[in-house]
């Protein structure tokens, strides 16, 4: 895995600066018993507001995204909420992705028909990849996301290396995120959501060598996940990390930052953003 240093930084800055396409800023809702929640590496969940609420609030702070997942869907064995997707929906004109528990072409489309204007599978596709290609011929590349949950292990467990994790986290399947990525374009799936467990909740600052690894090595546009604690962060993400967006939630829901001083902060950094 490639090495992060302060000459790569600088050249990857330049780089952005010169893009012509916008870099995204996309909040998170983890959705549980219809409300928000946040914790740190997957556990010790806590209250984090209203979704429907914070649906509003993010579009007209200028959020260029906002991803709804359901996160005891899947292990609950049913579709995501289909009544607050609608509801949370109702407060956007942004692109909206939703997940959790979407293990076919007919839980897509009921998302779609709530509101979703994509639909993102985890572990409904890695025991299944030929989903992908499913929902992908149904509804076009565009409207399917990869989640992928990925942690670094120890020395002794996995080569040390970051390792695919499905079932909200729970279960170790073996697979290198790049591969599974890499395979996951082939098959249909257009944007890859990347999320570091190792960092998640921490705000200690994304996955730069993850993140950039995964983003150089296919196709489509990947969105990092895991680690926000400074807009600092977001601009190493963007250039260093070579994310095409950044996703985030602690940071945003509880008032660390907000969207359109990041924006200011990020465009004045040389990154093209979408300003208010």
């Amino acid at each position: 895995m490639e090495v992060i240093t302060p000459q790569t930084l600088s050249q990857s800055t330049a780089e952005v600066s010169r893009s012509p396409l916008a870099k995204r800023l996309i909040p998170c809702l983890d959705i549980r018993a219809g409300r928000t929640v946040k914790g740190v590496q997957f556990g010790g969940l806590r209250d984090a507001g209203d979704p429907v609420a914070q649906a509003r609030q993010y579009a007209a702070e200028g959020a260029d995204e906002l991803v709804f997942l359901d996160i005891t869907a899947t292990a609950d064995g049913r579709a995501p909420l289909l009544a607050l997707v609608r509801a949370v929906a109702a407060q956007l004109d942004i692109p909206f992705t939703v997940g959790g528990g979407v293990g076919s072409v007919a839980d897509a489309a009921a998302l779609l028909r709530a509101g979703a204007d994509k639909v993102a599978v985890n572990s409904a596709a890695l025991a299944r990849p030929a989903l992908l290609t499913e929902l992908a011929d149904a509804f076009g590349a565009q409207c399917v996301v990869l989640a992928i949950d990925a942690r670094q292990e120890s020395a002794d467990v996995f080569g040390g290396g970051w390792q695919v994790y499905t079932r909200a986290g729970s279960v170790p399947t073996g697979r290198a995120p790049l591969a599974w990525a890499q395979e996951a374009a082939e098959r249909g799936a257009g944007e890859i959501l990347l999320t570091s467990m190792t960092n998640d909740g921490a705000q200690t600052g994304f996955a730069l060598d993850l993140t950039r690894t995964v983003s150089r090595g296919v196709p489509v546009p990947v969105i990092a996940s895991g680690g926000a604690g400074t807009a600092a962060d977001f601009r190493d993400v963007l250039t260093v990390g070579a994310a095409d967006a950044a996703l985030a939630a602690s940071v945003f829901h509880f008032g660390h930052l907000r969207l359109p001083a990041l924006k200011t902060y990020l465009d004045a950094a040389g990154i093209c953003v979408r300003l208010a």
